[in-house]
């Protein structure tokens, strides 16, 4: 099963990016990064629209569609584990988790997502939502493998 991470927005070097790298240079299984960004000075409605268009034709054909959202569900490390290994075991090819831009997803993506997740109630910087998410990718891969890097 293949994991990308579509996301708004572009970094450059900094400690966010390393803390991705980190992460995911440690996982066993490739983890794709698509950056996507509308250029355009748009009023906010029709940039997330925009952002929107941009982040669904980044997702792989067929792909579970994870949104990850401040109002989502939260799940536990060993649910989320299990949730992944459920849609390998189930045959999924691609999950595609989608991070949107400063003010959000438009309606669009939220009502077309299989999971909205979120990785805990508070508000996260989005660059750095990247690198904690890789880091639960990599938890979610010990956690399968028996791996003791999570203890509980």
């Amino acid at each position: 099963m293949r994991v990308v991470i579509v996301a708004v927005g572009r970094w450059k070097k900094s400690p966010e990016r390393a803390l991705f790298e980190h992460y995911a240079g440690r996982l066993k299984s490739p983890l794709d990064l698509i950056e996507v960004e509308e250029k355009k000075p748009l009023p906010t409605p029709k940039r997330m629209a925009r952002e929107a268009d941009l982040l669904r034709a980044a997702v792989p054909k067929g792909a579970v569609l994870v949104a990850l959202d401040g109002g989502g569900r939260g799940l536990g490390s060993r649910e989320f584990a299990d949730r992944l290994a459920g849609w390998r075991d189930d045959g999924v090819g691609d999950v595609a988790f989608v991070i949107g831009g400063a003010d959000g997803f438009d309606p669009t993506i939220r009502n077309g997502a299989d999971l909205i997740l979120a990785l805990g109630p508070q508000t996260w910087p989005h660059l750095l939502v990247r690198g904690l998410l890789a880091e639960q990718l990599y938890r979610a891969e010990c956690i399968a493998a028996g791996h003791p890097y999570h203890r509980e």
